[in-house]
């Protein structure tokens, strides 16, 4: 049996839908990542998990009870859970009374308290701020006060909103490494909204996308992310080669696609006819300046369009009769002599390629 489950959930403010038909299992300890845009209803849906707010319609099922809107248990249930906000608050006191609010409020005594808080504090790394005033910690010491807080009531299942997105790459980087230890740790369920789609890929189980409200596909990190399930899906999780063709060959599951003028070689169960979309991500594409041998099926030749630098790595656009955009190092770029006019070779194999139906 889930842990909590929803079914068929719908949520409207002033008229407006923003969650559509939303039906979810979360198991016990399982971490599972909510990843989508900004606006697609992820803080929505992890308030109405919380049993924050009421659903327009739809089921909540917390150990097999319906927790809809059943006002005698929801606040008991709702004390074996914790919500991390994007924003969160600290009261001005201390670092370790800030951490121990939630136990008073319980009326739990002065020993237990002192003992979780120092196990919590412990976790987040903070023993030194102990007694330092909580309104003067930086946002990334904020937010594991924040994390501290609502594990210090041991609850069964923890909510994180957004937990890294206003922080610099070295506070999300210590975050990150506590949420880790936490889903390694602990044996809560652990529900957490993002954007970043890297973190939900480094922390989560499971992963559901969220997007306009509704979900489109739920799996695996590596299901999500190398085999998507619609265009939407894979535009959002980076998968930059889509195109469009038509199966024109087929030798037991190897096929050929046809995408305008070319062809490319991909696995694949779809028969001949089959209109199709191929996903290729752009650090399967590999760059060479000379027709190397290679076990990669599919090799084009052609110019250079386009470089964009994004840190360490270099966006590459090719025009080879398809438009091709890889992934690869400054220093690869740089050793390669690639840059913007030149002729080059761009390969992949066809075990990278992920096949989809393409419905009219």
């Amino acid at each position: 049996m889930a842990l909590l489950e929803t079914i068929s959930l719908v949520q409207k403010y002033d008229g407006r839908q923003v969650l559509k038909d939303i039906s979810l299992t979360f198991s016990r300890g399982e971490a599972f990542g909510l990843i989508g845009p900004t606006g697609a209803g992820k803080t929505t849906l992890l308030r109405l998990l919380d049993l924050l707010e009421v659903p327009a319609s739809g089921k909540i099922y917390f150990e097999g009870m319906d927790m809809t809107r059943s006002g005698k248990h929801r606040l008991e249930i709702r004390r074996r859970m914790s919500f991390v906000q994007q924003k969160p608050l600290v009261f001005t006191m201390s670092v370790y009374d800030n951490i121990a609010c939630g136990l008073k409020w319980r009326r739990e005594g002065h020993d237990a308290i002192h003992k979780k808080v120092d196990n919590a504090l412990e976790l987040v790394n903070l023993v030194e701020y102990k007694n330092r005033n909580a309104k003067t910690l930086s946002g990334g010491e904020t937010q594991r006060v924040a994390i501290a807080r609502a594990l210090v009531t041991e609850p069964e299942v923890l909510f994180l909103d957004e937990p890294t997105a206003n922080l610099d790459p070295v506070s999300t980087s210590k975050v990150e490494e506590v949420l880790a230890h936490v889903i390694k740790e602990r044996k809560a369920t652990i529900v957490m909204a993002t954007h970043d789609m890297s973190q939900g890929q480094r922390l989560a189980d499971r992963i559901g996308v969220l997007t306009g409200g509704e979900i489109m596909q739920i799996g695996s990190p590596n299901e999500i992310f190398c085999m998507p399930k619609n265009t939407e899906v894979a535009e959002f999780v980076g998968v930059e080669n889509i195109l469009k063709g038509v199966i024109s060959e087929k030798d037991d599951n190897l096929v050929t696609i046809q995408v305008n003028d070319s062809t490319i070689q991909a696995v694949s169960d779809f028969e001949i006819g089959e209109a199709v979309y191929a996903f290729i991500r752009p650090e399967d594409i590999t760059f060479t300046q000379t027709k190397d041998r290679t076990s990669a099926r599919n090799m084009f030749h052609g110019k250079v369009k386009m470089m964009t630098q994004v840190g360490p790595l270099v966006r590459i656009e090719v025009d080879c009769g398809l438009d091709l955009l890889g992934v690869i190092t400054k220093m690869s770029a740089e050793e390669l002599d690639i840059d913007i006019g030149k002729k080059v070779y761009a390969s992949f194999k066809a075990t990278a390629i992920h096949v989809i139906r393409r419905w009219a």
